[in-house]
């Protein structure tokens, strides 16, 4: 039995349905009642457990043998740091007794100690905390996702605009969450342990600009993009709604993203869904609306 924990997000649904596909038999946990609606109709059994109830989610633990781990994101509205910590410190707990055999564990590229930067913070402390345990950890280390320019398409459709916090050619590792999940569903499956760290991204490295091409492409009229001043980042965050904590390590969390170096991509995972089949898939699906009129 599979555990899926995280199974209502980009990853952990996807990852379901590649399971089922494949008559694997799994557990998916969420709090959301509703969310888990969809996956016991496709035929996984589902537990509704708040992942910081400890005994909870141990008791789900022990149902399993193989678990995918994914930390729940907090709303931006909140301390992020602070709550995607507690979650993190009640999962390591309820792994302490679960007889779990295999732990798959998604994380992300740049992923370093340090506070206030996010997830790169947390989720180093969740691949140390998990390194520290008697199971056997394959860590998933996924780049920037192409679902983090969602929000952009629509700028693109509405005002022929695609706003970035990275510079226009700037070209960094991307990848489609769907094919992260690919990646752990071998990993959950394989018939021996491969601990380890693997590296996922998509067939190629991108540049905002590509964005706003694939776009521009698609919809049939000219796309730019429109940079966010770093001076601007933490406002800019703030009136998307973020509490002044998260915006502050978003902030930061963009900074070591253009300031660091990334893996070198002959020695990393290549998905197979590009950038502009992603964007090509978004635009199909959400109706096309006329450039915005001042």
């Amino acid at each position: 039995m599979h555990i899926i924990l995280g199974a209502t997000g980009h990853i952990g649904s996807e990852l379901s349905r590649l399971l089922l596909a494949r008559g694997e038999p799994l557990t998916v946990v969420s709090r959301s009642e509703d969310k888990l609606q969809a996956l016991r109709a496709l035929g996984a059994d589902a537990a509704r457990v708040d992942v910081r109830d400890v005994q909870a989610l141990r008791a789900v633990f022990r149902q399993g043998r193989r678990l995918f781990l994914l930390n729940p994101p907090a709303a931006p509205t909140t301390d992020t740091d602070r709550e995607e910590r507690a979650t993190l410190k009640a999962i390591l707990e309820a792994l302490e007794g679960s007889g779990l055999e295999r732990i798959v564990a998604v994380s992300a590229f740049g992923a370093q100690a340090g506070e206030h930067i996010g997830d790169l913070g947390v989720l180093h402390e969740m691949e140390q905390g998990l390194a520290r345990q008697p199971v056997p950890v394959s860590i998933v280390r996924g780049a920037y996702y192409f679902t983090n320019w969602d929000m952009a398409l629509q700028g693109a459709q509405e005002q022929g605009v695609v706003p970035s916090f990275f510079p226009a050619d700037f070209r960094l590792p991307m990848v489609d969450p769907r094919d992260l999940a690919e990646a752990a569903a071998d990993l959950m499956t394989a018939s021996e342990d491969r601990p380890g760290l693997f590296q996922v991204e998509g067939p190629q490295r991108y540049a905002p600009a590509d964005v706003a091409a694939a776009c521009a492409a698609v919809l049939g009229r000219p796309v730019r993009v429109e940079e966010v001043p770093r001076a601007r980042w933490v406002e800019t965050f703030r009136g998307f709604g973020f509490s002044p904590s998260a915006a502050e390590s978003y902030a930061n969390m963009t900074a070591l993203t253009i300031d660091g170096t990334f893996p070198d991509p002959a020695g990393t995972l290549h998905g197979k869904t590009s950038l502009q089949n992603y964007i090509t898939e978004r635009c199909s699906r959400t109706p096309a609306r006329p450039p915005h009129q001042p």
